[in-house]
């Protein structure tokens, strides 16, 4: 199986490493065998030409050309949701596999247009966090969660996908409104549920590890995220590939970037509650 690499610009983590990550989970097996990419790295890395020399992946000239010749196809732009948009409507008309990376859209009304396409063109298509997968939150019953707290590192617009996706794992129930807490460096934001639940995610940008506090009824669980998540990750990866079953429903997708959504929004209020 060939997978073809579609990116903004190439020279990013995501690109860099999942060839091998693919490689190496199934043997050689699957395989990243095309790239393209709209620009070169804007920040001082490697063109275009120049990361797929490394890397042994023949360069295609257009997105036409990579879909035609991939089994399967990723859509990266990790830190350019916006782009998605753009990158992903021959992709998504194309009927093979299409795996979004994340964060899937900048908006609820983007990510339900890009859905919308997928479905009318029978295109399986997801997008998630690899740490959905992690194997710690594998321990937490669901039924006995009363409440969540979430830490990670980085800024809200790129990161914060790794913090709200758990918790709405976590918390099986539609949200209801945000507060956004603004810090130096550091920003939190309360989610309230329509059950009368509650979660909170802390955003560090100076660093922090993935911690998770969850509130049960038997008692409480501290999860310190250690696990191989993007191992996981990339496993369910291929085997979306091979079987086409969609990993996460659009609808639960939707949902967690109506939140981040609301969440753009509160930033502009802090200290008060913003309705999703």
């Amino acid at each position: 199986m060939k997978i073809g690499f579609i990116d903004y610009y190439l020279d990013e983590w995501h690109a860099n490493s999942y060839p091998e990550f693919i490689r190496k989970a199934t043997d050689g097996e699957v395989e990243v065998a095309y790239a393209y990419a709209m620009i070169d790295s804007p920040r001082g890395g490697m063109t275009t030409a120049e990361w797929c020399k490394k890397y042994e992946i023949t360069r295609c000239e257009s997105i036409e050309q990579l879909i035609e010749l991939s089994d399967a196809i990723v859509v990266l732009s990790p830190d350019n949701c916006e782009m998605h948009e753009q990158l992903c409507q021959l992709p998504l008309r194309s009927g093979k596999p299409v795996y979004v990376d994340k964060t899937f859209a900048p908006d609820a009304a983007t990510a339900q247009r890009l859905f919308a396409i997928a479905q009318e063109h029978d295109t399986p298509c997801y997008s998630t966090s690899a740490l959905r997968y992690a194997t710690e939150y594998k321990e937490v019953d669901i039924d006995t969660v009363r409440a969540v707290n979430l830490w990670g590192s980085g800024n809200y617009e790129i990161y914060s996908i790794h913090l709200i996706e758990p918790l709405m794992m976590l918390i099986k129930s539609p949200a209801k409104r945000v507060m956004y807490l603004p810090g130096e460096r550091w920003l939190a934001m309360v989610v309230e549920f329509e059950d009368g639940r509650t979660g909170t995610i802390s955003l560090f940008e100076d660093g922090s590890p993935y911690i998770t506090n969850v509130c049960c009824t038997g008692g409480n669980k501290l999860l310190n995220i250690k696990s191989s998540f993007f191992d996981e990750f990339i496993l369910e990866l291929v085997d979306f590939f091979k079987n086409k079953t969609e990993k996460v429903s659009h609808e639960e997708t939707i949902d967690i970037l109506t939140v981040r959504e609301a969440g753009n929004r509160a930033q502009k209020t802090p200290g008060e509650w913003v309705m999703v």
